[in-house]
C-alpha cells in the first residue's frame, strides 16, 4: 500500500508542476495561436505555418522530421527510459473562408481563414510538448508529437502522414478537438464510432442540347438531374434501417443555361455521411445503382466520379476510458463536467489514425458566450482559456498512460 501511495503521490507532483508550466506559458500559447490564425493557409499549401511549428523546435532536445507526407511534422520526445511510445496529434490548416470576426489578429490572408479551431489545436501542443521535454526525465518512452497539415481537404494530411512511417513504432495516439458549441469547462468523449465517415460525388448527366420549342429532337439533361436529385433522396429514407446513420446531400446543381434553350449537360455533386463504413458503402451502391438507371431511363450519358474518402471515427473503448480517468483523476480546476457526448456528425481524418492504433479523440468546450458561432462560420472563434484545458487534459493522458504497465 506504501508503494501504490507513494507513486500517486509522485504523479500528483509531476502534474501539478505541469500545470503550473502550462499556466506560466499560457501567454506563449495564445502568442502563438494567434500569429498562426493571422497567418492562415489553405490545406496542402501550409508553408510557412509549418516553418513556423519547426522552428519552434529548432536547437531543442528533441528529434524533427519535416514534410511528412507533404507539409506535415513528426517530433519525438524520447526519455531515454524503456516503455509504450505515445502519438499526439494537432492539426494546422484553414478554410476558404472570409473571417468576419474583426478581431485584432485577423486573417491577413484573403479569403482563407481558422475557422475551426486547428490554430488552437496547434499552439496548445506546441507549448504543452516543450514543458514534457523538459520534464522527460519523469517520465518513460517516448512522445511523438504529429503537427498536421490538410486535415480539411481529402485526402487529408493524417493518410500521406501515415504513408510515410509517422506512426513508426507509436502504440496508441490521441487527439482533441476544440468545439464552439459545446460549454467552456467540459471535456466530452464517446466510445465506439463517434464521427461519421465521409463520401463525395460528381455525377454528369449528358443530352442532347437544342431549342425550347422543340423537345423531340433533343434530350433534356436537366429534366434527368432533377429526377436524380429526388430519386437519390430515397436512398437513406428506403435502402436504410431505421437504426443506420446516413446523411445525402447534393450541394450543387449545375444546370444554368437560357431559358429558351435546353441545356446539353448537368454536373451535380453531393456528400455523403455515415456512421458505419458498411453503410457509407450501402449508399455508395445505391448512389450509383440511381444514376445508371436515371441513364437508362431518360437515354442520356451518365459519368460517375466517386471518392470514398475519411472513414468513420472509431474510439478504442480502453483508450477512450483512459482518458476518462486520466481527466478525473487529475482533478484539473478548470474542467466542470465530462459527458459523454455522443456521435458527432462532422467527419474527421483522425480517423485514419485510428485505424491503424487503438486511439481516441476528445473535444474539449471552447464556446464563447457573446460569440457562439459555429465550426466554419466567418465569425467563428473560441474562448482561449480551453487551450489550457487542452494542454492539462492531455497532460493528464500523457502522464497516466507512460506511468502503467
Amino acid at each position: 500500500m506504501g508503494k501504490i501511495i507513494s507513486e500517486v503521490s509522485l504523479v500528483n507532483e509531476l502534474l501539478e508542476e505541469i500545470f503550473s508550466e502550462i499556466d506560466n506559458h499560457f501567454d506563449e500559447m495564445v502568442a502563438c495561436r494567434r500569429h498562426i490564425h493571422q497567418n492562415a493557409e489553405l490545406s496542402f499549401k501550409e508553408v510557412e505555418t509549418a516553418d513556423f511549428v519547426e522552428d519552434f523546435y529548432k536547437d531543442k532536445d528533441v528529434k524533427i522530421t519535416s514534410h511528412m507526407g507533404g507539409n506535415g511534422l513528426r517530433v519525438v520526445i524520447d526519455t531515454g527510459r524503456p516503455g509504450k511510445t505515445i502519438g499526439l496529434r494537432a492539426d494546422f490548416d484553414a478554410l476558404p473562408i472570409k473571417e468576419e470576426t474583426g478581431l485584432s489578429f485577423a486573417s491577413k490572408n484573403e479569403g482563407v481563414m481558422h475557422a475551426c479551431g486547428h490554430d488552437a489545436h496547434t499552439a496548445y501542443l506546441m507549448v504543452l510538448a516543450d514543458i514534457l521535454r523538459e520534464k522527460k526525465d519523469k517520465l518513460a518512452g517516448k512522445i511523438v508529437i504529429i503537427h498536421q497539415h490538410a486535415e480539411e481537404v481529402p485526402p487529408g494530411g493524417a493518410k500521406g502522414m501515415i504513408e510515410a512511417g509517422v506512426l513508426e513504432g507509436v502504440d496508441n495516439v490521441f487527439g482533441i478537438h476544440v468545439m464552439s458549441a459545446m460549454d467552456y469547462g467540459t471535456i466530452q468523449y464517446h466510445k465506439g464510432n463517434t464521427q461519421t465517415g465521409r463520401a463525395m460525388f460528381k455525377i454528369k448527366f449528358q443530352g442532347k442540347g437544342g431549342h425550347g420549342s422543340m423537345p423531340h429532337l433533343s434530350n433534356d439533361s436537366i429534366v434527368a438531374a432533377s429526377h436524380f436529385v429526388t430519386a437519390v433522396q430515397t436512398v437513406v429514407s428506403r435502402r436504410l434501417s431505421p437504426y443506420e446513420v446516413g446523411v445525402v446531400t447534393i450541394g450543387s446543381f449545375d444546370g444554368k443555361g437560357t431559358f429558351n434553350i435546353i441545356k446539353d449537360s448537368v454536373t451535380v455533386e453531393g456528400d455523403v455521411r455515415a456512421m458505419a463504413d458498411e453503410t457509407k458503402k450501402t449508399i455508395e451502391e445505391e448512389i450509383k445503382t440511381i444514376a445508371k438507371g436515371i441513364g437508362e431511363t431518360f437515354k442520356v450519358g451518365v459519368e460517375i466520379e466517386y471518392t470514398d474518402d475519411y472513414p468513420v471515427l472509431y474510439n478504442d473503448p480502453e483508450m477512450t476510458q483512459l482518458v476518462v480517468d486520466a481527466v478525473k483523476e487529475a482533478k484539473i480546476g478548470e474542467v466542470t463536467d465530462i459527458i459523454d457526448c455522443g456521435p458527432q456528425p462532422p467527419s474527421e481524418d483522425f480517423s485514419y489514425y485510428a485505424k491503424e492504433r487503438p486511439s481516441c479523440f476528445f473535444y474539449v468546450g471552447a464556446k464563447k458566450e457573446d460569440a457562439p458561432y459555429p465550426h466554419h462560420h466567418p465569425k467563428f472563434d473560441i474562448r482561449e482559456d480551453a487551450m489550457k484545458i487542452c494542454a492539462k487534459s492531455m497532460a493528464a493522458v500523457v502522464v497516466k498512460y507512460l506511468g502503467e504497465e
